[in-house]
């Protein structure tokens, strides 16, 4: 995949803002928006990518529609929800033969929680997933990169993606920390509500900034987009020596960025597969 741009997004963020239409919106209404939206990825670069895009066909939303779509109660839900786990889960993984990567298991599990590219986040189906964490998919060899990497490295960045699994990825950084006692760990989260993505608010609501220090990245993007970073997350993200990205958009946002990146996210959508050849809600761990 070469360009940042793909044509698989372009068709994948179409269907979905069709099917998000206000069921009361009045024709013109629409089709200004729609004209809008097409005029927006007609003069999109191949170097934006679609998480960008995303942000820009929001604010047009907004601006005719009015409002937003809030995922605070779908936020609020699945924060509380896995924090009831955490003991449960916590136990799981230090009782593992190898506490590291069952950590690491479990972040890629919590993956499921986005309500962009799953159209229904059902409770049940990740219940199914947390007792099958031993079959997400895991790369050997890149992950004894990552410990080699997390053992002779002293600053660890991790980006997050959603709210809900930002309590496992807390577990996760709990380990490494116990393990890597010499690591500095720091964690950014998005500045502004976008989707059901990690904010502020919900690190604090789970008790992130117990395992880490925790920057909001100034800006909405469902991604981690350098050129829009705030001057402080900039400064945290040249200072990263080693980088953990959580979630597809922050990989279609970094993946050319150059940076040593460790891409964590479970494969939910066509493209994704396709590209790595596996099926649906199978866990990858990239290293870029």
């Amino acid at each position: 995949m070469s360009n940042l741009l793909r044509s698989e997004c372009i068709q994948c963020l179409t269907e979905q803002q069709l099917r998000a239409l206000p069921d009361g919106a009045g024709e013109e209404q629409k089709l200004e928006f729609l004209q809008g939206m097409f005029g927006i990825l007609s003069k999109a670069s191949r170097e934006v990518s679609a998480p960008v895009l995303v942000r820009d066909i929001n604010e047009l939303s907004q601006r005719i529609f009015g409002g937003f779509r809030d995922y605070s109660v779908e936020k609020e839900y699945y924060n509380q929800l896995l924090l009831k786990k955490e003991p449960e889960i916590r136990k799981k993984i230090h009782d593992a033969q190898d506490p590291l990567l069952k950590a690491l298991q479990f972040s890629m599990v919590g993956n499921y929680i986005d309500f962009s590219a799953v159209n229904n986040v059902e409770e049940e189906y990740l219940e199914k997933l947390l007792k099958e964490v031993e079959k997400i998919c895991n790369t050997r060899e890149t992950y004894e990169r990552l410990r080699q990497d997390l053992s002779r490295n002293q600053n660890l960045l991790f980006l997050t993606d959603n709210a809900g699994e930002g309590g496992l990825d807390k577990l996760f950084l709990e380990v490494i920390r116990e393990f890597y006692p010499r690591l500095s760990v720091k964690v950014l989260v998005k500045g502004k509500p976008v989707l059901n993505d990690m904010t502020m608010e919900d690190a604090v609501q789970i008790g992130l900034q117990d395992v880490a220090e925790v920057y909001d990245n100034g800006n909405g993007i469902a991604g981690t987009w350098l050129p829009e970073l705030s001057p402080r997350a900039k400064a945290v993200w040249e200072e990263a020596e080693v980088i953990i990205s959580k979630g597809q958009a922050n990989y279609e946002t970094l993946r050319l960025c150059g940076r040593n990146i460790y891409f964590l996210f479970l494969c939910k959508c066509k493209m994704f597969c396709e590209n790595f050849q596996v099926p649906r809600y199978t866990g990858v761990l990239v290293h870029s």
